[in-house]
């Protein structure tokens, strides 16, 4: 048995981060029922809206939030994937506007084949980020699995009229990306063994940042619509606002902040198996792009970055809620624009 630093994480697993997601137009499938359940009033948002996290009314102002997110390993060291595992289930909380209250741990551990103390590591981490989060990791459960396998299901809080959704994009609305893309294209390198030594954690610390940003653009009421960016990519988000919107979208290619040498990548086959995947659900609906454009903005990202529509005239109260939570320079960029839906359109357009 390896010692524990020397354990890569990804050699023990199929797929990584959010590239393990199953694709859209499979989970429609999955997702497809013909039982009658019974109406809720107070389940503001449930799974038909294919939102974020589900919401639910408390009947006296506030809502309460739910979600759950895992995945195996997208980076070999045990504390940063507990870390980025966690901070990618926290993002659905803020990409709802809200407030995490607490989190539980889900683990599945290949017992025989990792230490048990490499899965002390990922919880290591996961307590590290609900600290910052000012959560507390409150529970758990774990099996023994094939693969490892950790995430969190969260729970958190919202004032009601601060909830934020990704089908309420407005015709006019302004869109910003808070992240660059190329978190798969970057973390299949590295699994391949050429990852750029100035890239080694460029990802990393990308993946760990909090979206803290979405609690305070949830008291934004021009803020539309948010969703954040995870495993279908940029246009599979955007597919969703689009479509939960009755509304179509024109994509400003040169304005999507994007991670460095992503072309240079591409070139040497750093493509993720989940990127074709995402295009084959969904590429009916973008217009013409090319080659390179497509596999960047169909990349599966790993605790990605909030998608925001903002009402036009009001960029300036995004603006200031992102320089407050110190949003990078990308995160100022407006990439594209909300318009009215017509039939002769592709739903997305790349300019």
């Amino acid at each position: 048995m390896d010692s524990i630093n020397d354990i890569k994480l990804t050699q023990y697993s199929h797929g990584s981060g959010c590239g393990c997601k199953i694709a859209p137009k499979v989970l429609n499938d999955i997702l497809h029922t013909e039982i009658q359940l019974p109406a809720d009033d107070n389940l503001l948002v449930g799974n038909d809206s294919r939102d974020d996290a589900a919401v639910y009314d408390m009947g006296n102002g506030t809502a309460i939030i739910s979600t759950t997110d895992f995945f195996m390993p997208i980076v070999d060291d045990a504390f940063d994937f507990g870390r980025i595992a966690s901070a990618n289930a926290l993002s659905d909380i803020y990409a709802m506007g809200g407030t995490p209250l607490m989190a539980i741990s889900i683990l599945g551990w290949p017992v025989d084949k990792i230490p048990n103390l490499v899965a002390q590591r990922v919880l290591e981490g996961s307590r590290e980020i609900c600290r910052e989060a000012g959560i507390t990791l409150a529970g758990g459960h774990s099996i023994d699995s094939p693969e490892p396998i950790f995430g969190l299901a969260v729970t958190g809080s919202i004032d009601k009229k601060n909830l934020k959704q990704n089908n309420t994009a407005q015709p006019g609305d302004t869109l910003y990306l808070t992240k660059p893309l190329g978190i798969g294209i970057l973390s299949t390198a590295q699994k391949k063994g050429f990852l750029k030594k100035e890239h080694l954690d460029m990802a990393s610390q990308q993946m760990v940042e909090l979206n803290r940003l979405g609690q305070k653009l949830g008291a934004i009421e021009e803020v539309h619509a948010i969703t954040d960016v995870t495993g279908f990519g940029l246009l599979g988000h955007l597919t969703e606002m689009c479509q939960g919107s009755g509304t179509r979208a024109i994509l400003f290619y040169d304005h999507v902040p994007q991670l460095p040498d992503l072309p240079w990548y591409l070139e040497n086959q750093s493509i993720p198996g989940g990127t074709h995947r995402n295009w084959n659900s969904y590429g009916e609906h973008i217009g013409e792009l090319t080659e390179v454009q497509k596999l960047i903005l169909c990349d599966p990202q790993t605790s990605g970055g909030l998608l925001v529509s903002v009402k036009d005239e009001y960029a300036d109260r995004y603006y200031q809620a992102a320089h407050k939570s110190g949003a990078g320079d990308h995160a100022f960029m407006p990439i594209g624009k909300i318009m009215d839906q017509r039939d002769s359109e592709p739903l997305i357009t790349i300019e």
